[in-house]
């Protein structure tokens, strides 16, 4: 008759769970310091972002709850992982090290949740969408609220990211989908699709001398102070790029990370900005502004979905696609 003590089988009088696993294994299972997987996502994300208040914008968690989470990574470590300051957070020599093992390790237990939960039948887990803000803005919360309606079990993982952010991501397999502007050239490593059209359109204040016209010339707007979107951003150094072609200067008068506070600049009459469609639909209700289309052969943007070629994909992630394209 076998007998079961504890989960070992018949162990001898004098034997002990640690004999029966071996001395070695068993104090090397005591020693190996406990890694919880939420923590370790946590550290990688205030590494990324260098600050703690950012990270956990972006992991939607309280910023005392991601730095408790973090030193308790670096207690079960014994050894401090991020140096912190007043300006924010930098990976120290040790950091270094464990922000390049911990990605690799981050990506390959998200991998194995999501391909274990393809493997239900149902389509659910997490898709990971990387967007550009004029969609995050614009039209892409009612298709994300169609498709969850649709798909229940699904969670969506959403990151908003400069257009060439959302493409380095999916080359990078950190984005399942992207929805942002088309790169320059074609690569042949993304399969891409028509999301929405996105014109440029030009918002001036009220009492502006251009509200008067129907269209405006780029040629005409960059005469007048201009309310600069995300720096540095597509947007933006397309602008520029326009303003170098032309030979005329441009030179805005503020800078702002948002559509919404564009808005409110070009409402107290501090200068003209250049946005587009989608984001501007958003802010449809303001009667405080001019709305005028751009009357450049270039002002027909289209966003477009992206993702990774692949010989096969989650249930979910084809889900998602299949709901941004049609």
């Amino acid at each position: 008759m076998t007998a079961l003590y504890g989960g070992f089988t018949n162990l001898p009088a004098d034997s002990s769970p640690r004999a029966a696993v071996g001395d070695n294994a068993f104090s090397r299972a005591i020693d190996m310091p406990r890694i919880d997987p939420l923590s370790l996502q946590l550290f990688l994300a205030a590494a990324r972002e260098g600050s703690i208040k950012r990270a956990a914008e972006a992991e939607h968690i309280a910023q005392s709850a991601l730095s408790r989470r973090i030193a308790d990574l670096e207690h079960a470590l014994g050894v401090q992982l991020l140096s912190r300051s007043p300006l924010g957070v930098t990976l120290t020599e040790a950091g270094h090290r464990a922000y390049a093992l911990g990605d690799k390790l981050n990506a390959d237990i998200q991998a194995f949740a999501r391909e274990v939960q393809s493997l239900s039948g149902e389509v659910a887990g997490t898709v990971r969408l990387f967007a550009n803000l004029s969609s995050v803005v614009g039209y892409l919360p009612e298709r994300l609220h169609a498709f969850r309606a649709k798909h229940p079990n699904v969670e969506i993982a959403l990151q908003e990211r400069s257009s060439g952010e959302c493409i380095r991501a999916c080359l990078d397999d950190r984005a399942d989908v992207a929805v942002c502007m088309a790169p320059g050239a074609p690569l042949p490593a993304i399969e891409s699709w028509h999301f929405a059209d996105d014109p440029l359109i030009v918002v001036l204040p009220l009492n502006h001398p251009l509200a008067k016209q129907r269209a405006l010339r780029f040629s005409e707007v960059v005469k007048y102070p201009i309310v600069r979107i995300q720096t540095g951003g597509a947007g933006d150094s397309f602008m520029q790029e326009q303003a170098e072609k032309l030979r005329v200067p441009y030179t805005p008068v503020v800078a702002v990370s948002s559509y919404e506070a564009a808005c409110r600049m070009v409402e107290v009459g501090l200068g003209i900005a250049i946005m587009t469609g989608s984001a501007l639909s958003a802010l449809a209700g303001t009667k405080r502004f001019v709305r005028r289309p751009l009357d450049e052969p270039w002002k027909d943007r289209e966003l477009r979905v992206f993702a990774l070629k692949k010989s096969s994909r989650l249930r979910a992630v084809d889900a998602m696609i299949e709901s941004l394209r049609s």
